[in-house]
């Protein structure tokens, strides 16, 4: 049975038990800010299991792509070694939120197992917890299984928790039996670790809830969470022992060993880029891009990991990224977003691996500048590190290169820098770590914004702080809850609405409007009188601020469709933030837009703003939203129903958000700017409404300033700014000609000042009215002049000091630039660095400089022994 063949039968299967199919989530976890991938298939369903969220179904089954390279959960250095590990993996799950537990969960995976696959009753091995007597009578008495093939282990084999307070409970797994030919002894033997009776399919039930002092309370509704990796599976029902033999993997194996020339299919080196192009392209797919930290960091040291082994292979010439095409034909039926991406995933891999020379570069001019600092004759820890971990600077290659320079390598502090980023990143990944805090607030709030911006309600609650009171008095500061509210709370980076609150006996100042659970906190001050809990109010929103932040919500969807259009599909909102005064919008691309790509954009959104279409709201189910065009944002949770809004064909997206009735409402947009704000994220900022006309006054009086002091009108101004422009480079150009002219015949005097220290020249010399270009000029000069020679040049301005230092070729074996610099840098409260002819620096202190100087003749005599 082929890989696609067995995603399908297992889906097939449990959808034939009334579970609900669900996609997979993508790999950068929505629910979960401080887990670094999504590892397994009930990330993307935690807050159901801890109660927190309710669906519609209360059993469910996934394929959910996994990646396992970073944090807790980091298998990398073991790609290509093992039969079994991968970055990447795809894991089969069944969920049950409250319905059946082990009964039904073994029977459902003991059916699909032995009727669907038709496995060997008898390769087929079970562990159970040890004190889980419930489990091993249902496996022995009901299954069938016989008892000598039933093992109990103990908690570390067994038992899972997802920390050290809170759900857990005991599992239960399943181990297929590859043959006598393969070593190794059932689990629970000594012999365990061998590759014969290899663990299939994980079966948890979350049975208790432990507190901090250890007490297990059994859970009002017990759940299960099945995990089964389907390489695994796909081994097996191939009939092969290792993952990497399966077809998934052969296919792109042979398409690695065909850009390499290789016949060699059991090269490691060909397996470890098979499986790292699956977590890259699904990595990128998912909105990460190559960066020196966080996730970004994980997907760069995996790239560059296949291009090493790339190098091994012969490959010299970017080859990476022409592996997408071979994973999308093997699994972009699967997933769809994949395919999808294609064209955008393969542009950012090969760009990183351009940029891998580069990078290279850097590293080796951090390196330099580290062993030009040095006082003694040992490299830190920290700096290797820091090549390896920033740069991606080999360890080994570090070595060769301090060795060249008679250093040694603090190898105890790099691993101690190394263990201390696996800690970190260990405590990062800690499943059910702090969320925000909230209130917690019994009540719920009716939003009526969506129909009127003010309504009749009743205070169902008050709170000063975090306490609940009674009442507020005036000047006293709260929040107010309400039965029901006009006002929109904060979400989906709309800013909440301010108004006013008033009754009888009281006025309240409302600053912001915050979602407190399913109640609406209304948060500000009381004006006059006191408020009390069950007092009615009249509440009425700020209409010109809701009509300016409809304004431009609004218009933050005709962006976002308009920079589809022109960028391209690849395009995804990675965050907005939406305000009576402008819009922000965040979005994925790997490169500055062009002004006129933004000048495209800009017109689009005009030309539907003109256009004035209807704004459409239809509440709908999700699957039928998704099926209607709607965009929804990648990663999201949405509930059952949801608010499709459509602005006529151009832009249809599931919103919360109010809106203006027709596009025309929003009157104008205009970009106000354009930059990075991360590795493969823009920010596009702008302007709608009467903000729009605002920003474009300012513009024109701007110019007119411009044209006033330019003595011109505004039709010229632009070419009286590049005359000017023009007229400024050619005086730069005739200064740095007459200093340069001034720094050569200083030079010429200087050589006449040299002094013989231990058979060469030495010369140190402050010039005056010298920029530190002129000084590197007039530092060749001299070496060309003065032979054998050893030169410190500084020039002051101000109160920095420019520095200087040359060894000509013929004593580098003896003399370093470098350290001479940093000698002469130190003294003047500088720092500086650079190769053994040529290095270069600064300094703050000029009135030390005369005395620095002079000591360079001594500390030359010194280095050369004299």
């Amino acid at each position: 049975m082929k890989s696609a063949e067995l995603r399908q039968a297992f889906l097939d299967f449990f959808r034939s038990k009334g579970h609900e199919v669900v996609a997979s989530s993508p790999l950068v976890p929505g629910n979960d800010p401080t887990l670094l991938f999504t590892n397994a298939g009930m990330v993307q369903f935690k807050d159901c299991f801890l109660g927190r969220e309710q669906r519609s179904y209360t059993r469910a089954a996934s394929v959910q792509r996994c990646v396992r390279a970073g944090g807790k959960h980091n298998d990398l250095e073991n790609v290509g070694y093992t039969a079994r590990h991968h970055t990447f993996f795809e894991m089969l799950g069944n969920f049950s939120f409250g319905d059946y537990f082990k009964r039904e969960a073994i029977h459902y995976a003991w059916e699909f197992l032995t009727q669907t696959l038709q496995l060997p009753r008898e390769k087929l091995w079970v562990t159970v917890y040890k004190d889980d007597d419930e489990a091993a009578a249902i496996w022995v008495n009901e299954i069938g299984v016989p008892a000598e093939r039933v093992t109990r282990l103990g908690e570390k084999s067994n038992f899972w928790s997802m920390g050290d307070t809170g759900p857990c409970g005991p599992c239960t797994e399943i181990f297929y039996d590859h043959g006598p030919e393969v070593w190794g002894g059932p689990p629970g033997t000594p012999e365990e670790d061998g590759d014969r009776y290899i663990e299939i399919w994980n079966l948890v039930f979350m049975q208790f809830d432990r507190s901090a002092d250890g007490t297990m309370t059994p859970l009002p509704k017990p759940s299960v969470d099945t995990g089964m990796g389907l390489e695994r599976l796909a081994a097996v029902m191939q009939h092969v022992h290792s993952n990497y033999d399966i077809d998934l993997f052969q296919n792109l194996i042979k398409a690695v060993a065909a850009l390499a020339g290789s016949k060699d299919l059991s090269n490691p080196s060909l397996k470890v880029i098979a499986d790292h192009i699956r977590s890259c392209a699904f990595l990128v797919t998912d909105g990460v891009v190559p960066s020196n930290e966080g996730r970004g960091y994980v997907l760069r040291r995996i790239i560059r990991r296949a291009i090493r082994h790339g190098h091994k292979l012969g490959l010299r010439q970017p080859f990476f990224h022409k592996l997408v095409a071979p994973l999308v034909k093997e699994m972009g039926a699967a997933y769809p977003e994949l395919a999808k991406a294609e064209a955008q995933v393969t542009r950012i891999l090969n760009q990183e691996e351009e940029r891998f020379a580069e990078t290279l570069d850097q590293g080796m001019h951090l390196l330099e500048e580290a062993i030009a600092g040095l006082s003694g004759h040992v490299l830190p820890g920290s700096t290797i590190f820091k090549l390896y971990d920033t740069y991606g600077f080999p360890v080994d290659l570090t070595g060769d290169i301090a060795r060249e320079r008679n250093l040694e390598l603090d190898m105890d502090g790099f691993d101690r820098e190394m263990e201390a980023q696996r800690e970190r990143a260990r405590a990062a990944s800690t499943f059910g770590a702090a969320y925000g805090h909230k209130l917690e607030i019994a009540g719920k709030t009716e939003f009526t914004g969506y129909e009127r911006i003010s309504d009749q309600a009743k205070v169902i609650a008050l709170y000063k702080g975090s306490d609940a009171v009674q009442q507020l008095a005036a000047g006293e500061q709260g929040m107010v809850i309400l039965d029901h509210t006009p006002f929109y709370a904060e979400s989906g980076g709309q800013v909440g609405d301010k108004g006013l609150l008033s009754s009888a006996g009281a006025m309240f100042e409302v600053q912001d409007t915050q979602k407190q659970g399913e109640a609406f906190g209304h948060i500000g001050v009381v004006r006059q009188g006191s408020l009390k809990v069950g007092d009615s109010v009249d509440a009425a929103v700020d209409f010109a601020a809701r009509a300016a932040t409809a304004a431009h919500h609004s218009a933050t969807h005709l962006l976002h469709a308009a920079l589809r259009q022109v960028l391209g599909e690849h395009v995804q909102q990675k965050g907005s933030l939406v305000t009576p005064e402008r819009l922000r919008f965040d979005f994925s691309h790997f490169e500055s837009v062009s002004r006129e790509q933004l000048r495209r954009i800009e017109q689009l959104v005009n030309e539907q703003i003109r256009g004035n279409n209807e704004v459409l709201t239809r509440i709908m189910g999700i699957e039928d939203a998704m099926a209607s065009g709607a965009m929804a944002l990648f990663g999201e949770k949405y509930g059952d129903k949801v608010r499709v809004l459509s602005m006529g064909e151009f832009s249809t997206e599931l919103c919360g958000g109010t809106h203006v009735s027709r596009t025309g409402d929003i009157g104008l947009f205009k970009i106000v700017s354009e930059g990075g704000v991360a590795a493969g994220v823009r920010r596009i900022e702008a302007v709608a409404g009467r903000r729009a006309l605002e920003w474009v006054d300012s513009i024109e009086d701007s110019l007119e300033a411009v044209a006033a002091a330019v003595k011109g009108s505004r039709d010229v101004v632009a070419d009286k700014v590049r005359q000017m422009i023009e007229r400024q480079r050619k005086l730069e150009k005739e200064l740095e000609q007459l200093k340069a002219k001034l720094a050569s015949s200083q030079g010429s005097d200087l050589a006449g000042q040299a002094v013989e220290v231990a058979g060469i020249k030495v010369l140190a010399a402050n010039l005056e009215g010298v920029d530190p270009k002129a000084l590197r000029d007039t530092l060749d000069q001299l070496k060309n002049k003065l032979g054998s020679a050893a030169i410190v040049l500084a020039a002051v301005q101000g109160d920095k000091i420019s520095l200087v230092a040359g060894v000509t070729k013929d004593l580098t074996d003896r003399l370093q630039a470098g350290k001479l610099l940093q000698e002469v840098a130190q003294q003047v409260g500088g720092k500086g660095g650079g190769r053994a002819d040529m290095a270069q620096g600064g300094g703050t202190e000029p009135a030390k400089l005369p005395a620095a100087l002079a000591a360079v003749s001594g500390w030359v005599a010194r280095e050369m022994g004299a």
